[in-house]
């Protein structure tokens, strides 16, 4: 390995440029922003003043117009959807619990009028949810269903002769569980609902439900219960809605993908009612891709406040110095934050083409082809779960790393540990997430496997693998990727080979995908469910490390577009980091499989220790090659 440059040679503005990306814009833009309002911490403040804060805070960012960036420029909007992700991801690095609000009233709410409603619902109803006129609630979960929408219970029956729908709550199971906006400040709700009409079941369509009036008492027929006091978030007014029959003109449906005449004819440009349904979800993918954006915000906010403490805190002397060490000199606490800021720079690069991505499908409108969205929904869900998993145990080893200082509540990390936690598990559960990107890697997406319902799947078990899956990896090919793992030339030189690196990860998820492959396949109708399900752990594994394949291929893709030979140096040192360091987390797997000797896992324990002492010194430049706005690290440990 050739030597780094001095932390001096380095200008974190070069990475920050970089990091920046393609919206380098409106990041400088809120930053400057940021940067002349005083931040309101929510620390001290009792639930009811955090929710009044909250939505003034609400109303200000309102006022800037960065809100409208994500809808149509008929009604007033930017045609931005790249730039809207990446102002709800800037203000993820504030109050969590503000990112949330604003991503229910524009994201959920104003997302699914603009993509699932019509003209004369974007006519009425856009401008009044983008200046928050009108603030809207996103009324999908139910306290029964979370992950499982497709079998929600709230029904919307067409009553021909009224020309409405009557939405019903048919017991408190069905009610509309956790829902944002709705506790104290929701108007208007999208509701998900069966739709039925002339006799028959639809499937879930959204409907607009009004659940408050002008005066802000609940709507004739709706109960609305606040759900309390949460773990954290709590500046969100979550609640739950029940509905006693309550109707609601014809007009209501959103009638993007179904629509039902006055007489009750129902019709659509989709056929088949699993595919419509996965067809309307896959259009609301936004949020999910905004959430693992926003852990991500969080997680640098996290370690750069526990890197910069570690510069400054001292503990214990050496032998032969009177000077206590600063704690970021010992390797074991460099091994606790380095590999994490490895991996938080892997898996920004990630989130930054998952975005790019998800703004040219919905710039395009309706001209993409339906396996192109698919990759795209099932790479938004891999990335959701890493990227709130790996916030979730950031977040608490910054906390750790911080000792006593990093518990208490002035001191940020406490608050970003409650408020983080639930998006492990909204907008999907995670490991709910990880088994769809196994579906998408087990699967071309055939016509006729377009739901989740346990029949489907069994189907899919019994009748949908091909052998062409199964015979992908030929005993040749293993003994070849063996011998390219097996120590044949100097260990230290072959680990930080990118190439080796990255067939390692690319051998290991074929590997993990054709046993997955081989496990099931002896599926047949009778014994699919419970094949399946012992091979969760299998089906698990498969979507992981396919996504931790695809996060390296975006580092890779973003060192190379770095011009700056110093910049570039620290990037490849800090993506061998971010390689070895995994490899060393699943070395078992590595080794069980013959793809590492015991002297080469050695090597790796010992590499990632080399790495961290060479790139203790840059720590601070690659944190604060974030730029996150200094009033958001205003710890009182980092000033004393």
């Amino acid at each position: 390995m050739t030597s780094l440059p001095t932390a001096t040679e380095i200008d974190p503005g070069t990475l920050t440029a970089l990091l920046d990306g393609r919206w380098a814009k409106i990041r400088r833009e809120i930053r400057e922003q940021v940067a002349d309002t005083r931040f309101r911490e929510p620390y001290g403040l009792d639930v009811e003043r955090h929710r009044e804060q909250v939505l003034e805070q609400l109303h200000e960012l309102a006022r800037t117009g960065r809100p409208r960036l994500g809808f149509s420029a008929e009604y007033g909007g930017g045609d931005d959807v790249g730039g809207s992700i990446t102002s709800f991801e800037m203000l993820a690095f504030g109050d969590l619990s503000l990112m949330v609000k604003a991503g229910v009233q524009w994201g959920l709410c104003g997302g699914a009028v603009q993509l699932l409603g019509t003209r004369r619902h974007h006519e009425r109803y856009l401008r009044r949810i983008m200046d928050l006129d009108l603030l809207g609630c996103f009324a999908m979960t139910e306290t029964g269903h979370g992950s499982d929408v497709q079998h929600l219970r709230t029904t919307a029956t067409y009553d021909p002769a009224a020309q409405e729908f009557v939405i019903t709550t048919p017991d408190e199971s069905a009610r509309k569980d956790y829902i944002g906006n709705a506790a104290r400040d929701g108007q208007l709700a999208v509701v998900f609902a069966q739709l039925i009409t002339a006799g028959e079941g639809r499937g879930v369509h959204a409907f607009l439900v009004p659940i408050r009036d002008e005066e802000g008492a609940a709507a004739p027929g709706v109960r609305i219960e606040d759900c309390g006091v949460k773990a954290g978030l709590n500046g969100v007014d979550n609640g739950r809605l029940v509905f006693d029959h309550v109707r609601v003109p014809r007009t209501a449906l959103l009638n993007q993908y179904g629509d039902v005449a006055e007489d009750g004819t129902y019709s659509s440009p989709i056929e088949s009612d699993g595919k419509r349904f996965f067809t309307m979800l896959g259009t609301l993918v936004r949020g999910r891709i905004s959430v693992a954006g926003s852990a991500g915000s969080a997680t640098k906010r996290a370690l750069t406040i526990a890197i910069r403490y570690g510069e400054r805190r001292r503990q214990f002397q050496r032998p032969d110095d009177s000077e206590e060490v600063v704690i970021l000199d010992y390797r074991a606490h460099q091994r606790q934050l380095l590999p994490a800021l490895a991996k938080t720079y892997a898996l920004h690069f990630a989130q930054e083409e998952l975005v790019a991505a998800l703004h040219e499908i919905q710039s395009a409108g309706g001209d993409v082809d339906d396996r192109r969205q698919r990759e795209l929904e099932s790479r938004a869900a891999g990335l959701k779960a890493a990227a709130t998993w790996h916030a979730t145990e950031t977040i608490q080893t910054a906390r750790e790393a911080c000792g006593g200082a990093g518990y208490l509540a002035e001191n940020i990390l406490p608050a970003l540990k409650a408020d983080t936690d639930v998006f492990t598990t909204f907008e999907g559960d995670n490991t709910v997430l990880l088994q769809l990107v196994a579906r998408g890697l087990l699967t071309q997406y055939r016509d006729d496997f377009q739901d989740l319902s346990p029949l489907a799947t069994m189907r899919f078990l019994a009748e949908q693998f091909m052998d062409a899956v199964i015979e992908r990896t030929s005993a040749r090919k293993v003994v070849e990727r063996i011998v390219e793992a097996s120590p044949g030339r100097d260990d230290e030189e072959a680990l930080f080979d990118r190439a080796w690196q990255c067939r390692a990860f690319e051998d290991r998820e074929e590997h993990v995908l054709d046993g997955v492959a081989r496990r099931l396949r002896q599926a047949t109708p009778e014994n699919a469910f419970e094949l399946f399900n012992e091979a969760q752990d299998h089906v698990l594994r498969a979507g992981r490390v396919h996504v931790e394949r695809l996060v390296l291929e975006a580092f890779v893709a973003a060192i190379d577009r770095c011009d700056d030979p110093a910049a570039k140096g620290l990037l490849e040192r800090l993506c061998d980091l971010y390689v070895l360091s995994n490899i060393e987390a699943d070395r078992a797997w590595f080794m069980e499989h013959g793809r590492l000797t015991g002297t080469r896992a050695k090597a790796i324990v010992a590499a990632v220790n080399d790495l961290c002492g060479e790139l203790r010194p840059h720590a601070r430049t690659l944190v604060d090659a974030f730029a996150i706005p200094e009033q958001f690290l205003a710890a009182p440990m980092l000033e004393s």
